[in-house]
């Protein structure tokens, strides 16, 4: 199974390349239109993932999967927020039982 930390080394890449020049990175020319576009981007790579998710397409999905992670990455470096920051909250949220999840969320 592949490292997970090829995320980490995908979120420093990204975050290296804010500045770049726009015409040669992509990462850069995303950055440069802003929040809007970057957000755009992201949506539609999630809905192409589950496009490919539905019609059961294991290649494809692995392909907008890569997509949709690499723009929720420059979503992040956009926001400010790290990948450490997030597992940290998925952690906690591991040692959350169901109940715990109801309390915190006022539910029944």
């Amino acid at each position: 199974m592949p490292d997970l930390s090829i995320l980490d080394t995908l979120f420093d890449t990204i975050d290296k390349r804010k500045k770049a020049d726009p015409e040669k990175s992509y990462t850069a020319k995303l950055f440069a239109k802003g929040r809007a576009k970057i957000a755009q981007k992201l949506g539609e790579e999630a809905v192409e993932s589950v496009i490919e998710a539905m019609k059961g397409d294991k290649v494809k999905l692995a392909e907008e999967s890569a997509d949709l992670l690499y723009h929720l990455l420059v979503t992040w470096a956009d926001v400010g927020i790290t990948p450490s920051e997030v597992a940290k909250v998925i952690e906690s949220r591991m040692d959350v039982t169901a109940d715990d999840k109801k309390k915190r969320k006022g539910g029944d």
